[in-house]
Formats: structure tokens, C-alpha cells, sequence
């Protein structure tokens, strides 16, 4: 008897518990203490990772700044029946958190080229540029310049160590953030032969081929994502203005000559019934493209099996061909379409892949020892986007932020700038508020490609230029608390997993939680030392 009352009671407290995450009425003051007292037990309890990371994972959120992260977690909340702002997304339970300066070296609001390639090789670059470090020229290659300029890899480094490496995304495999983990071009829109121009054709590979000829292209074990067009297989005018080849070239057909040259087990795939029939078991090398251009939004793709696979379904195949290496494996997974949505004002579209972006990390962290495994979770940048007025607890996210007096109803969710302006304008009205459409009454709302409000137009909404977070679980994730330049990012992974530049500093660490064998900082010093005098000689 006494059982069954402790079960009733139990029952009784955990619908106490559920009513108050779904009820804010009842989040009085034992409901806050009870929270941030298991908040503060879990921190105090949660050790330090140290040792080395045999397996690095990267995941980027393309344009995933701070308030596209605050709205998914809510949205995500609201679609699991909560009210959503008590929700958080997986990586938000990881325990280290920091923040990264996402300027390119010669702009104040970067692209993804220049902070892709900071994240991965650890060297700022400029606006538009992909795998150079500052001295090589925009949209103009030199060749000697060039080969000055060029920076490596957490991918070379990885090769260079034995590991696998491979990378996932929803755009296309030769576009600016996963070209930046093997490619080195003065142009990121450099991605076929048919954008190059004409007087730089004799002093450069386009991504395509750089991926599929160089190193470390070439030796990527997996690659994943969208891009027949660039790759030579089809010629499609496409929504995404990919770059088609005009070398006759198929470089998919080049890639499977290779690896049947080299005797090694691959596949080539191009749809989900291919991709998730698989025996993984039996492949050392994976190439799949499954479409012209980028990948369609979740939400809208083809879920046929004919049709395109989600980054969930990429992640896990990824996953279970790299993880056979015993030497450990580095992968990247990027939620590119993120930012695609932002720059067309489609915030519910954004908001979308920011919860499939999620999915796939819920399924990594299901596969990984984070004992062993290093899991960063950033942006490259963030977009002008915004989570405004007052609207109530619980309300739709991508509803309205307000019912005023005047009838002038706004969205929670608004951009800066973007092509949606002249949606919501309207023409001939003089009073500041009568100037935009009634939302409230607008039956397009629920949409997907409903373009939220935005005052400026641009044919492209722009990002922005605030930090970005970084989330961390592994050995050394600590490190990457505070706030930081963005390349700090893979001075970490190169420290942690002990591949790179830091090699060596990794080698020489002892057991001990901060001691460190001096030695092995000398060469760093040095190199410090020497560029701060170059600095004040150029100051």
C-alpha cells in the first residue's frame, strides 16, 4: 500500500511539473529555485574534459546567429506543445559557451567565405575569399602570391594524422562554407569553370576541381550535399544560379575513376533510397550529390525515395563510415539553407532548418563518446534579424508581436532589411504606420515562403555583424569559453585532437589540470614575440 502511495504521489508531482512548464501562472518562487538549484547541481557535478579528442565534429549553422537560435529553440518548444521559451536545443546542453568575432579582416559584417575559412584553418581572411590569408588579391589570381597565401586546414591537419575526414551540407558541396575546408580560390562564386573569368582561367582550378583533383579534396572519405551542375553532371538553370560547367568535364565520373584506380570499396549516390540503402560496413569512400544546385528546404523536399535525403539521414550514413577509422575521424556538418531563408525573409523556413539542424546533432551526440570526442556547435555570422515588441508569454513565434489600439499589428519577427519590402508596403498613406500592410489580416501568413516585414529593401537581406556563440562538449571544450576571434575556433580542435600547428603543444601537456611543459610554448613565444615587434615597426 505504502508503494502504490509514493507511485501516485510521484505521478502527482511529475503533472505538477509538466502543468508548470505549459503554465506560467504556476512558476511562482519554488518553481525558480527548484530550477536553478538543478541548474547549479549539474554544473558543479560536470567534470572537465581533458585527454585528447580522438574524433572532432563541427557543426555550423550558416547564419545562425544568437536571435535565429532564441527563436528556434521557442518554435521548437511551441511544436512540442510547450509554451516554447522554457525549451532548449541540444546543443544548448552543452557545457561550455563562448562567443565569436565574426569580422572579416577588411569587413566590419563578413561572408562565409572569410569566416569559414577563419573557423577552419585558423587565419582571418577577407570578404569573398576562400583558403587565403590577407595578401592574396580579390578576384584576381596571382599565382605566386597565391602560393604565399594559402592556409591549411583542420581537414589537411586531420588527413595528416591518419583520420578520416569528410563533410556534410545542404548546399551545394563547392559553395563558400565547405569549400573553405579544401579549396583556395580569390573568389568563393569561383565554383566552376563557367564563373571563372576568362584571364584567370590559366591561373587557377575552380572548387569543383580543386575538390575532386587536390588535396584535401581528394581525400575526403565522405562528401555530401548538392551541386551536379558545378560538378558537370547536368546543366540546369536552376533557382540557385549554380555555375555550369563548360569543360565538358563530369567530375563525378572523374572522382569514381579515381577510387577504382586506387582498388578502394566506394559508392556514388544520388538520392535517399540509394543513400540510406547502403551497407556502410563495406565502404571506405562515399560521394553523394542529390541535386543541381543547393538541397531544398526540409519542410518542402521531395521525401519520396527518389527524392533528396535530410541532413539527418546524411549525418548518420557520415557518421557510421568515418567511425570505422580507429585513428579517429574529423566531419563537418553545415545547416547551410539557414541562411538561404534568412536572405529571402523566410522566417518560418529559417526557423525550420534550424530544428532539422538540431535533429542532427540530437542524432550525433546518440553516437559519440564525448570522452573522446570533440563536438563545437557555431555560425559563421548572423543575419538582421530580430525578435521585437512585447508580445505574451507563449505566443506563436512567428505570429504577431502586438494588438495595438490603432489596429497597427506588427510581427514578432522582423528583418532589418530584405526583399519583402515591397510586400508589405503600401503606397499613397502618410501616416508613418499606415504604411505598411495589415498583417493581422494577411491569410498568406502560414506560408512558407511568406516574407516577414523588413523597412529597407535589398534583393538580398544582408548579415549581420554581432558575435556568434560557440557550444562545446569534449576534450578541452573549455577552452572555448569567453569571447574570442573566430579563428580561435581551430586552434582549439588543432590543440584538442592534436593534429595542426599545435601539435606538438598537445604532445608536450602533462596530466596535471594547468600544468604545462614550458618548453614546448618556447617556439609559440617566439613567433608572438616576433610578430608583436613587426607590429610596432609597421605601427
Amino acid at each position: 500500500m505504502k508503494a502504490i502511495l509514493i507511485v501516485i504521489l510521484l505521478m502527482v508531482l511529475l503533472q505538477q511539473g509538466s502543468a508548470s512548464d505549459t503554465n506560467w501562472l504556476l512558476q511562482d518562487t519554488d518553481y525558480w529555485i527548484h530550477q536553478g538549484t538543478k541548474d547549479l547541481k549539474e554544473a558543479l557535478e560536470r567534470p572537465t574534459i581533458g585527454g585528447r579528442a580522438k574524433n572532432v565534429i563541427i557543426f555550423l549553422g550558416d547564419g545562425m546567429g544568437l536571435s535565429t537560435v532564441t527563436a528556434t529553440r521557442i518554435y521548437k518548444g511551441q511544436l512540442e506543445g510547450g509554451l516554447g521559451e522554457e525549451a532548449l536545443m541540444t546543443f544548448e546542453k552543452f557545457p561550455s559557451t563562448g562567443l565569436a568575432k565574426t569580422y572579416n579582416v577588411d569587413k566590419q559584417v563578413p561572408d562565409s567565405a572569410g569566416t569559414a575559412t577563419a573557423i577552419f584553418s585558423g587565419v582571418k581572411s577577407k570578404f569573398y575569399m576562400v583558403g587565403f590569408d590577407v595578401k592574396a588579391l580579390y578576384n584576381e589570381c596571382d599565382q605566386e602570391i597565391n602560393q604565399n597565401s594559402a592556409v591549411t586546414s583542420i581537414m589537411k591537419w586531420a588527413q595528416d594524422a591518419g583520420k578520416s575526414t569528410g563533410f556534410v551540407t545542404t548546399t551545394r558541396v563547392t559553395h563558400a562554407t565547405p569549400a573553405a575546408l579544401y579549396a583556395h580560390v580569390n573568389h568563393r562564386d569561383w565554383e566552376c569553370d563557367g564563373s571563372i573569368p576568362a584571364k584567370e582561367l590559366h591561373c587557377t582550378k575552380d572548387i569543383a576541381r580543386q575538390l575532386v583533383e587536390d588535396e584535401p579534396g581528394r581525400g575526403f572519405q565522405v562528401i555530401m550535399g548538392g551541386g551536379w551542375n558545378a560538378l558537370g553532371t547536368t546543366k540546369i538553370e536552376d533557382e540557385d544560379e549554380s555555375c555550369i560547367r563548360l569543360d565538358g568535364r563530369n567530375l563525378i565520373n572523374d572522382w569514381k575513376k579515381m577510387r577504382a584506380a586506387e582498388k578502394v570499396k566506394y559508392q556514388y549516390v544520388y538520392d535517399t533510397e540509394s543513400l540510406m540503402g547502403l551497407n556502410t560496413s563495406d565502404i571506405d569512400y562515399l560521394l553523394g550529390v542529390f541535386s543541381p544546385g543547393h538541397l531544398q528546404y526540409n519542410s518542402l523536399r521531395d521525401r519520396s525515395p527518389k527524392g533528396q535525403p535530410s541532413l539527418v539521414n546524411m549525418t548518420s550514413q557520415a557518421m557510421k563510415i568515418l567511425q570505422k577509422n580507429e585513428n579517429g575521424y574529423v566531419l563537418m556538418v553545415e545547416g547551410g539553407r539557414i541562411d538561404h531563408a534568412h536572405h529571402e525573409n523566410y522566417a518560418r523556413l529559417a526557423l525550420q532548418e534550424g530544428v532539422e539542424f538540431d535533429a542532427a546533432i540530437q542524432l550525433v551526440m546518440s553516437f559519440v563518446d564525448t570522452r573522446e570526442t570533440l563536438v563545437v556547435v557555431t555560425a559563421d555570422h548572423s543575419h538582421t534579424f530580430t525578435i521585437n515588441g512585447y508580445p505574451p508569454r507563449g505566443n506563436d513565434i512567428l505570429g504577431l508581436a502586438n494588438y495595438s489600439k490603432l489596429n497597427y499589428s506588427y510581427e514578432t519577427l522582423t528583418y532589418a532589411n530584405g526583399p519583402s519590402y515591397h510586400y508589405h508596403r503600401l503606397d499613397g498613406f502618410t501616416e508613418p504606420n499606415n504604411t505598411w500592410r495589415n498583417v493581422a489580416v494577411d491569410d498568406t501568413r502560414g506560408r512558407p515562403y511568406y516574407q516577414h516585414f523588413s523597412p529597407m529593401y535589398m534583393d538580398d537581406e544582408t548579415h549581420a555583424g554581432e558575435d556568434v556563440p560557440i557550444y562545446a562538449i569534449g576534450p578541452h571544450a573549455h577552452l572555448l569559453q569567453g569571447v574570442h576571434e573566430q579563428s580561435y575556433i581551430a586552434h582549439v580542435i588543432s590543440y584538442s585532437a592534436c593534429i595542426g600547428p599545435h601539435r606538438s603543444l598537445c604532445n608536450n601537456y602533462t596530466s596535471g589540470a594547468t600544468e604545462i611543459n614550458v618548453w614546448a610554448l618556447l617556439p609559440l613565444l617566439t613567433i608572438n614575440f616576433i610578430f608583436a615587434i613587426k607590429y610596432q615597426l609597421v605601427c
